[in-house]
């Protein structure tokens, strides 16, 4: 239950779920993702250190940089259906 708790804390962050998304079409430099989401480098970094660390992102070394990417299809499951649930129209509530 702990990771869990902890995985959906790191998916709270705005900035960590911006560059999640920004990871979902495919794999993508820090570079790349620091200009798509307006942060710097080293912030991105930090963001991915910690992504990397729950499993949520993986990286490929390419010559000097890192492409990162959705870990696997459950993390890209898990987000595509949230972000479903979130645009569903609530009309009937």
């Amino acid at each position: 239950m702990t990771i869990l708790a902890e995985t959906f804390r790191l998916l709270g962050d705005p900035s960590r779920l911006k560059i999640l998304l920004s990871c979902m079409p495919g794999p993508i430099s820090v570079g790349e993702i620091a200009e798509k989401i307006d942060l710097s480098l080293s912030l991105v970094s930090h963001h991915l250190r910690l992504l990397r660390g729950a499993r949520l992102v993986k990286g490929e070394r390419q010559a000097k940089q890192i492409f990162y990417e959705i870990a696997d299809e459950h993390v890209r499951q898990v987000l595509h259906d949230m972000a479903t649930h979130i645009s569903e129209d609530h009309a009937e509530e």
